[in-house]
């Protein structure tokens, strides 16, 4: 019984109901039939026979259990065991009272999402370019279009789509090679080939759409790569001022 009003946190317990046996001193506490382990004596309110025990001398408590300073004796009755709980304790949040002012910024993980709750977008990045590059060589390089991204968890999936605009050749049978690329590992290809050897200009665009499985929560790279296949003549994109771009967008599981 309190007088005023009964204080609101902390993880109060009131324990089951307890039968006295003659001579015993000794008894389990447990709440909903769950034994229950106060932190200290002095967490807990104890009535016996209608008069508040002193927590250390009256009794003492192990674990889940109390023990009497003597043996109780038929017809005592232990009127109750309230269990205070830890000064540090506030207990379970009553529903609807946490506040999203409460949640810190990126505590909530793709791992904390329920089954089924998934295809969330987590994250974008993305890079641009406006610089024309060029090639005479087979071999692939890097372009400038280049980013990284950090996945919240290994099992989100990671949608990376590119645009170039603008594409052209000089003169010669030319083929512009494009590779997407997670790291040093190729996810996407593209060939774009002009066979007419008269022309001085072509142009064109190019796009790759891939839902890649990086498998990890480490940094990852993705990257576009350009050769020319023919190794004749100069292939050449972003050229006449157009703009590329390099997006990845995490996907939660």
């Amino acid at each position: 019984m309190y007088i005023g009003r009964e204080p609101q946190v902390g993880n109060f317990q009131v324990c089951d109901a307890i039968s006295v046996v003659n001579g015993q001193a000794a008894y389990t506490m447990q709440v909903n039939s769950v034994n229950v382990s106060p932190e200290t004596a002095n967490h807990m309110l104890v009535s016996l026979n209608g008069i508040l025990q002193k927590p250390g001398s009256s009794f003492t408590v192990s674990g889940s259990t109390i023990t009497f300073a003597s043996n109780l004796v038929t017809g005592d009755v232990i009127d109750f065991i309230h269990i205070l709980g830890s000064v540090l304790d506030l207990g379970v949040p009553s529903d609807a009272t946490v506040s999203t002012a409460k949640i810190v910024d990126g505590a909530v993980t793709a791992a904390k999402l329920a089954s089924g709750v998934g295809g969330k977008v987590l994250q974008v990045v993305t890079d641009i370019s406006t610089t024309e590059e060029s090639s005479t060589s087979s071999t692939f390089a890097d372009t400038n279009l280049s980013l990284s991204i950090t996945p919240s968890a290994t099992t989100s999936k990671i949608l990376v789509f590119s645009d170039i605009n603008s594409m052209r050749k000089l003169s010669g049978d030319t083929k512009i090679d494009l590779k997407l690329l997670r790291g040093s590992t190729q996810i996407a290809f593209g060939r774009y080939a002009n066979t007419d050897s008269t022309a001085t200009l072509s142009q064109s665009s190019s796009s790759f759409h891939v839902l890649d499985t990086p498998s990890t929560t480490s940094a990852v790279t993705y990257k576009i790569q350009l050769a020319n296949s023919s190794a004749a003549g100069t292939v050449y994109i972003l050229s006449n001022s157009s703009t590329g771009t390099l997006t990845a967008m995490e996907i939660g599981a």
